[in-house]
């Protein structure tokens, strides 16, 4: 029989707020600010201290409730989840439990076998833990350091129902999720500093049964490369304990990034293990509907209703949409480049030099869209041109090479390197005549019949114009002259 695996996922992302969640103290980069140097009474636990929320959060965490298609409560409750660990320095987190921002929502992901749709359960507020440092000395000591000013950071859970049944899915519902709160502004996405990390609920049961088995919690995965190659192994894992009759046990897992596998941690904690109650230092967490609404009308076209349309309005594969819609500042760029080439420009074509040219170059500097000296504007210039015969494409993809590296326009390039498109058919039958001249046996060998001798003539011409010719002119006046010679055998 068949092994089906069942996946949820609890994704953490970092709400980009100017201060922490419950105090004053600035979110700086965890990765590059000087230790504990963000850190004040609150998020140090220092006693009497108390906390306050962070509105800001509130509004970027609800904004991607909404984005996920939940409902908000109007009434939300902040609770003590208690457990200690050295970075945690009050010993319990403030999260939400019983009463979360919001909950029951869905979004659409597509893979490779179709389109599926994968339930949200619950969106809710938290604050992040610090981050240890672990250091071993050549002596041999082993100790740690604390860093505190990650602490108290806004943290945004959201977590999904078991409704992935792949490890493609899984990884394509957390592209998707990552995707939208980058569209939202909420969060840069950049795994490498750690400002989103997976949590994976992995269970395995027979193909055909609807049975919730055992499940065991992959903690902290920061890539999607972790994410694929943890679940796939935990998959496999629990499969074998299955075909062999052995049960699984509920626990939490490491995964070990170097021998690729998961390894026990500690035993699964439940709700109760972790002595939830409410927050006696937060009233309850109230939003009206009215600002629920001013919070949906401030939310822009999310990534897949944009991937469709640019499908339907631009006539582009799924591939090209799926490319351009990746990132929102992308898909900007792109739209504004067709609204300013229209209506010489197909949509299609400037799908093609963004995905095509402009990524070419953006690769090979190593920078985004952001930092791109070409505004849309500047490429829909060029492409007109093209379009217009002003110059051909490939003469098109040195100058936006150009216009890349300097800034400059292309009608200031063009004009300093005399790159013209040559379209007058008297200079075009000049070269046309030398090429015949210079290759005489190639003339004959065409004349004889070999229709393909052709082609060759024509580089030659392109050569001698040095691109600057208008291929369709060069390519009809070789051809008259060509035809008539052919009568004069005749």
């Amino acid at each position: 029989m068949e092994i089906e695996p069942v996946i949820g996922l609890e994704i953490h992302a970092e709400l980009n707020t100017k201060s922490k969640m419950f105090c004053a103290c600035p979110v700086v980069d965890a990765t590059t600010a000087e230790p504990n140097t963000a850190v004040c009474p609150v998020c140090a636990a220092m006693p009497g201290a108390l906390p306050v929320v962070n509105k800001e959060a509130v509004a970027k965490g609800a904004k991607v409730a909404l984005a996920l298609g939940c409902t908000i409560n109007r009434v939300s409750i902040f609770a003590r989840k208690n457990y200690f660990y050295p970075d945690l320095p009050k010993g319990y987190q403030i999260s939400q439990y019983e009463l979360p921002l919001a909950e029951h929502g869905a979004i659409t992901i597509r893979t490779a076998a179709g389109e599926r749709r994968i339930r949200v359960r619950r969106v809710h507020l938290e604050e992040d833990t610090g981050k240890l440092t672990h250091v071993r000395t050549e002596s041999g000591e082993e100790y740690s350091l604390v860093d505190l000013n990650r602490a108290g950071v806004p943290l945004l859970e959201i977590v999904s129902e078991p409704d992935m049944r792949s490890v493609e899915e899984a990884k394509a519902y957390a592209m998707a999720i990552r995707q939208i709160v980058r569209y939202l502004g909420v969060n840069s996405g950049d795994m490498e500093k750690g400002v989103i990390r997976f949590e994976a609920n992995v269970s395995v049961r027979w193909k055909g049964s609807d049975a919730l088995n055992t499940r065991t919690e992959i903690k902290n995965l920061n890539s999607f490369r972790a994410l694929e190659q943890a679940v796939t192994q935990e998959i496999a894992r629990q499969s074998e304990l299955l075909r062999r009759g052995e049960p699984v046990i509920q626990q939490t897992m490491g995964w070990d990034d170097a021998r690729g596998v998961t390894v026990p941690q500690r035993s699964k904690e439940e709700a109760h293990d972790y002595r939830y109650f409410p927050e006696p230092d937060l009233p309850p967490l109230e939003v009206s509907s009215e600002w629920v609404e001013e919070l949906r009308a401030e939310l822009p076209e999310l990534p897949y209703a944009r991937f469709r349309r640019f499908q339907e309005q631009y006539g582009l594969t799924a591939y090209a949409a799926e490319v351009l819609t990746a990132e929102r500042a992308v898909a900007d760029y792109y739209e504004a480049a067709v609204e300013a080439a229209a209506p010489a420009v197909p949509a299609q074509t400037v799908a093609n030099w963004v995905t095509g040219e402009l990524f070419g170059l953006m690769n090979q500097a190593g920078v985004g869209i952001a930092a791109v000296k070409v505004s849309p504007q500047a490429l829909a210039d060029l492409l007109r041109r093209i379009a217009a015969g002003e110059i051909n494409n490939n003469t098109g993809k040195s100058v936006l090479a150009e216009m890349f590296a300097s800034g400059k326009s292309a009608a200031e390039i063009i004009a300093e390197k005399g790159l013209k498109q040559v379209s007058d058919e008297a200079a075009i039958q000049g070269w046309v005549e030398e090429v015949l001249a210079a290759h005489p046996k190639e003339l004959e060998t065409y004349l004889k019949g070999k229709e393909g001798v052709a082609n060759f003539l024509f580089g030659q011409v392109m050569r001698l114009a040095r691109g600057q010719a208008n291929p369709k002119v060069v390519r009809q006046v070789l051809m008259r002259n060509l035809q008539e010679r052919r009568k004069h055998l005749d």
